[in-house]
């Protein structure tokens, strides 16, 4: 098994395009000879991580499941599907123990995303890691930076990626069908869990079997709450990343892949208001907004010849038609609840979620829709992951890979933009102002925070008009938690 594995890790390193005896060769259309499959373990085998018991891993082998909350519905379901897979509770035991692993996902809580990958890759191991890459900027950074050192394959789990809604878009682009774009709106209906609101201090019971401790990672101690697990963490800063970290590499990858978009020049954002008692303004700095609206700039690409303004809509929020789509279509899916606007000199693209059902709109001319294929978007996302491990790194299976950590953490890094934008706009510091607090917001620093352009220097990964919003580029860990 371990020579097996050196032969893998050795093959990749070299980055060798074939190395495998073919399926079809060896046994007919379907066969997978043991040498030809992968050692994989989940990381996080609840949830989302429960996708590993579908179709895309039966060629491989699961080895090894590991979750935190270990008697928890979903985990015992994926542990009856692999029931040789060793189980472990803490991720570092588990690569410790697990000599002859080739590969993980991660499908864990936004904030322990990168902690878990650059552990696992700094084994030489590759990785699949669901979206956002990271919980903050600077973790994407050197997840970026970590896999290109090892030379292993990765990809981020935003399978919008390897649609065909996307392909199509790039075509309409490269044609130059709509001319040079200089405007995109991007929306969401997220956030779809309670948001905007106080946490409610309960006494409760920490389930059976659920490692608190090893839950909560890099963020400060709290007491266990079922605010938090299993779901509903996406709310809260330390853990998740709200509307834009949820959705945002899933609906902006279409325009920002089409067009080559690379770090933005500035954001600046507004947030929505809950107001539980009157003129009294909810003001949650530990927790995200409920509804928001960031905007970026970019500069001019190889792709599109002009400098490009993009607007992020979340809870609900959605651009208006523009003049070039009729009355009666409805934008971006068929709900209207997630959706992508690329504004052009002739006309306009309109996609939804994942780069779905995208459609041409040109003055005069006929509207081109484009059916694309949904049910599919998983196993192909999984399996362009799984062949280019096989293929090696930098092969042509590796290449085919459509958001491998190169791409997937400057990516990530732009989503996470909005998230910096809007933390520093919340940013009040310790008291608020008794009167009119939606009008007046300063920090402890006493400057106005928040409804200024922020300008970044995304090289160096800085804010180089406002200091303060530069401690959300990264985050304070727990002892024990560092890189």
């Amino acid at each position: 098994m371990k020579n097996r594995r050196k032969f893998l890790k050795n093959s990749a390193l070299l980055g060798t395009g074939f190395f495998i005896v073919p399926r079809n060769v060896l046994g007919g259309p379907g066969f997978i000879s043991p040498s030809d499959q992968l050692n994989i373990a989940a990381i996080g085998a609840g949830g989302k991580g429960y996708d590993i018991t579908n179709k895309w891993a039966s060629g491989e082998r699961v080895i090894a499941l590991c979750d935190v909350h270990p008697d928890k519905k979903d985990v015992i379901n994926a542990r009856k599907k692999y029931p040789n897979a060793n189980v472990y509770v803490d991720f570092r035991e588990m690569l410790d123990n697990e000599k002859d692993l080739d590969a993980v996902t991660v499908s864990t809580p936004d904030h322990t995303h990168g902690i878990i990958a650059s552990n696992a890759m700094n084994r030489g191991l590759h990785a699949y890691v669901q979206k956002p890459l990271t919980h903050n900027i600077e973790e994407a950074r050197k997840l970026t930076q970590i896999a290109k050192k090892n030379k292993v394959v990765t990809q981020m789990g935003n399978q919008g990626g390897s649609s065909t809604g996307v392909v199509k878009i790039q075509e309409w682009v490269d044609n130059k069908m709509i001319g040079k774009i200089h405007k995109i709106y991007a929306w969401t209906n997220r956030p779809v869990w309670p948001q905007g609101f106080p946490m409610e201090d309960r006494s409760e019971e920490k389930p059976a079997n659920l490692n608190w401790d090893l839950w909560l990672g890099p963020a400060s101690y709290t007491k266990y709450t079922s605010q938090l697990h299993p779901f509903n963490w996406r709310g809260w800063w330390d853990y998740g990343t709200g509307a834009l970290g949820d959705m945002g590499c899933h609906i902006l990858d279409a325009p920002y892949k089409t067009l080559g978009l690379h770090y933005p020049t500035d954001v600046e954002c507004s947030v929505g208001s809950v107001f539980q008692q009157a003129w009294s303004q909810n003001f949650i700095p530990e927790g995200c907004p409920p509804s928001s609206i960031v905007t970026l700039h970019f500069d001019k690409t190889k792709k599109n010849d002009s400098k490009i303004e993009l607007v992020w809509m979340d809870g609900g929020l959605r651009p208006n038609h523009p003049e070039d789509i009729p009355a009666d279509d409805y934008l971006g899916e068929v709900n209207s609840t997630n959706g992508v606007l690329m504004i052009g000199e002739k006309g306009v693209i309109s996609c939804g979620v994942y780069g779905l059902e995208p459609k041409l709109y040109r003055k005069g001319k006929e509207t081109l829709k484009f059916k694309t294929e949904s049910k599919l978007l998983d196993h192909d996302h999984h399996m362009e992951w799984i062949n280019g491990i096989k293929g090696g790194y930098g092969s042509a299976a590796y290449e085919k890979i459509t958001a491998p950590f190169e791409y997937a953490g400057p990516f990530t890094e732009t989503v996470l933009m909005g998230n910096l934008a809007i933390r520093s706009y919340m940013s009040m510091g310790k008291e608020k102002p008794k009167y009119y607090p939606d009008r007046y917001h300063t920090s402890e620093y006493g400057k106005f925070v928040g409804r200024k352009k922020l300008l970044w220097d995304g090289d160096n990964m800085r804010i180089t008009n406002f200091d303060e919003a530069n401690q959300f580029v990264g985050r304070i860990r727990r002892s024990g938690w560092e890189f």
